[in-house]
């Protein structure tokens, strides 16, 4: 029923092509390069995470992505070092009115690079903690990228140094707000490698109760996507992902969606955090569950997402 909705959403688009739905290969590929041990951690500055950026500008270049500056890097203004940059990615909108609000879809791209040896064992690979988001939004470019379903602009924003204090997130919101960009809603992701246990929803979203984004998020599938997870207040998620600036600045609904619940994964910040620990499968159906969200979200003709 899914792929049905696709091709009609697609048809009526008049789009000439119809992406492929996201497969435990193609994800498998992009984590298994973003969390290798050849980019050391991925950490903030460093020569690790540069070969991340150059890869993820492949890709966006790959999926008809263009530069929402200049270039793709971003170099941020509250870093101590010129080699930390946000990958920024845009696609215009296809309506001549919607086109000027703006969504963005982010995740954070680095993590802590080298750490205490363990079992001889030095690297943070950083997969679920964020490559996995990282792929989500490789993937949400891709299909986008391709379709070109999308009535309002798109902007894929990929942090640079959240591990050091949501810094790539921040420069980013404020230098969109002083620019003047009108901006709608922040989707970000984080950790969505390993799937939830023993819920009756696929991803929950940081800051549930302040906003109407489960409920929207549900209208557009078929199942429940979003739910609300009681650890995710108790620990102040809300607050500790890259969706935090945007709220802050913009105050504009800005959520995470994600998987980890504290009990399905002991890696954090730790040297198992593997790709070899990450279910690719689960990875690719969440991309192809939220598609038709994103694009319900998206194409939408008035601004459904409020602030309770």
């Amino acid at each position: 029923m899914k792929y049905f909705f696709y091709v009609i959403v697609l048809l009526l688009a008049s789009c000439k092509s119809i992406p492929a739905p996201a497969t435990s290969e193609g994800v498998g590929e992009i984590m298994n390069f973003l969390a290798s041990d050849e980019l050391e951690g991925r950490e903030a500055g460093t020569k690790g995470i540069a070969l991340a950026a150059d890869y993820i500008e492949t890709l966006f270049k790959e999926y008809k992505v263009k530069p929402y500056f200049k270039t793709f890097r971003d170099t941020l203004s509250n870093f101590d070092s010129s080699a930390a940059y946000n990958m920024v990615g845009f696609i215009e909108g296809t309506d001549k009115h919607l086109k000027n609000e703006f969504i963005i879809l982010g995740a954070h791209y680095d993590h802590i690079g080298r750490i205490k040896p363990k079992n001889g064992d030095a690297i943070a690979n950083g997969a679920n903690d964020n490559a996995s988001g990282t792929t989500m939004v490789l993937e949400l470019a891709r299909y986008f990228g391709t379709a070109k379903t999308n009535k309002r602009s798109i902007i894929f924003a990929l942090f640079s140094a959240e591990e050091k204090g949501l810094l790539g997130s921040k420069h980013l919101a404020k230098k969109l707000k002083d620019n003047g960009l009108n901006l709608y809603t922040m989707l970000n992701f984080e950790m969505i490698g390993v799937p939830l246990q023993n819920k009756d929803y696929l991803m929950y979203l940081t800051g549930y109760e302040l906003s109407n984004i489960a409920a929207v998020s549900n209208a557009y599938s078929d199942k429940k996507i979003a739910g609300f997870l009681p650890k995710a207040k108790e620990f102040n998620l809300f607050n500790r992902s890259d969706n935090a600036p945007f709220h802050e600045v913009y105050n504009v609904p800005s959520h995470t969606y994600s998987t980890f619940d504290f009990t399905n994964f002991e890696h954090y910040h730790q040297v198992g955090d593997e790709a070899a620990a990450m279910d690719f499968s689960h990875m690719a159906n969440l991309v192809n569950e939220l598609i038709p969200v994103m694009e319900g979200i998206i194409n939408a003709p008035e601004q459904e997402i409020k602030y309770n």
